[in-house]
């Protein structure tokens, strides 16, 4: 390796906004199931789906709307 490096001409990293951060989440196991079911009818894992099932709830700013009886 070098000592030193030249990054005059770097550039920022255009995925930064798309890093994924681990996290551990219990989930239910009928959910879990749910979702491999789902991913092995579309060929995506179901982590993925998973994933993109919250996103959607983020990105359109879905309310949770509980009624308890």
């Amino acid at each position: 390796m070098r000592d030193e490096y030249d990054f005059t001409e770097a550039r920022k990293n255009p995925y930064t906004k798309k890093l994924k951060k681990q996290i551990t989440i219990n989930i239910d196991s009928d959910v879990i199931d749910y979702f491999k079911a789902q991913a092995k009818s579309s060929g995506i894992p179901y982590q993925t789906l998973i994933n993109l099932y919250l996103a959607d709830c983020s990105e359109n700013k879905r309310e949770l709307k509980l009624s308890w009886t």
